[in-house]
């Protein structure tokens, strides 16, 4: 069975090229591919592939079909997340996946949980999970954090309550690298929080913060001018 482990440290990147830079983070998604480290998560691990990028978006865990399908967000909660960004900064899915990085607390789905729903992954693998975090936050050092749902949230903040960090922006440093954080809530329809007050209003003002962030505009090709 591999043990995957990370490639190494990463030291400071600011000296290091663009190419240079992807081809280790084309390593890094082929070593996340290959991990076999948590015996009870369901394999293979899903990644969103090597898109180098000053914007990082982290999810909690793939679902059960995400495996299958081979990327993040591919499924239903996914049809919602993507609704959001294609609404309010008008970029689509194909467009967000070419030009965001996407991450995960944990790559591969955690299984099902007896009682109903999804298994919440456990501390040990969370920490497991971590380096890969690690890695992508010290390789891409990026500018802007969008965590998506409260596990993801809880890995750079507190997160007590949704209505204390949703619609906020925040300045967060994790493993070293300091950058702003814009947390929104998870996108599954088994929450209707996202769809109700005062979620709904803040959802709006999380996703209106997204859009204007000049490294989120910046990630993606200049629209032309509208002709007058």
């Amino acid at each position: 069975m591999s043990r995957t482990r990370p490639i190494g440290p990463i030291g400071p990147m600011g000296h290091i090229g663009p190419m240079v830079r992807r081809r280790l983070l084309q390593a890094h998604v082929s070593q996340i591919l290959a991990c076999r480290l948590c015996p009870n998560m369901k394999q293979p691990p899903v990644s969103g592939g090597a898109v180098l990028s000053r914007v990082l978006l982290v999810g909690q865990a793939p679902g059960v079909r995400e495996p299958i399908l081979g990327r993040p967000f591919a499924w239903t909660a996914g049809k919602r997340l993507f609704s959001w960004f294609q609404q309010w900064t008008g970029v689509s899915e194909e467009m967000f996946r070419t030009h965001v990085y996407m991450a995960a607390v944990c790559r591969c789905f955690p299984g099902r949980n007896p009682a109903g729903g999804d298994r919440v992954p456990n501390p040990a693998e969370v920490e497991a999970c971590s380096q890969w975090l690690r890695q992508e936050i010290l390789l891409l050092e990026p500018e802007l954090v969008i965590p998506v749902g409260r596990l993801a949230i809880e890995r750079f903040i507190p997160c007590p309550r949704m209505d204390e960090v949703i619609g906020k922006l925040f300045r967060s440093t994790l493993y070293g690298r300091e950058f702003d954080l814009i947390p929104l809530p998870h996108p599954s329809g088994a929450s209707p929080w996202p769809r109700i007050e005062p979620g709904k209003t803040l959802l709006a003002r999380a996703m209106t913060l997204i859009a204007r962030h000049p490294a989120y505009v910046a990630s993606f090709p200049a629209k032309p001018p509208r002709k007058l």
